[in-house]
């Protein structure tokens, strides 16, 4: 399965930066449901976000999907890659 990652970078409350991923199927473009899966992966998180937008989420490029990631996007619709300041 081939997998649209789009680089997302939010900035926490505490001044540092978020970065992580979200991964979605290839032939998924719309651009607001992306956004709403961040802000989904934001939601579940114990500290607060300045908020997600197109200026700190943007398509990055296109990968073949792990295992993991294809039984997440089956589940939930997207993956996340959790890359820095995301704990």
């Amino acid at each position: 399965m081939e997998v649209s990652v789009w680089d997302t970078y939010v900035h926490r409350k505490n001044g540092t930066i978020m970065h992580f991923d979200i991964v979605v199927p290839s032939d998924m473009k719309d651009e607001q449901v992306i956004f709403g899966y961040g802000k989904e992966f934001l939601k579940i998180k114990s500290f607060q976000t300045k908020g997600l937008t197109t200026e700190e989420c943007r398509f990055c490029h296109i990968e073949q999907a792990t295992h993991e990631m294809i039984a997440q996007i089956n589940k939930k619709g997207y993956f996340i890659i959790e890359m820095e300041h995301c704990d």
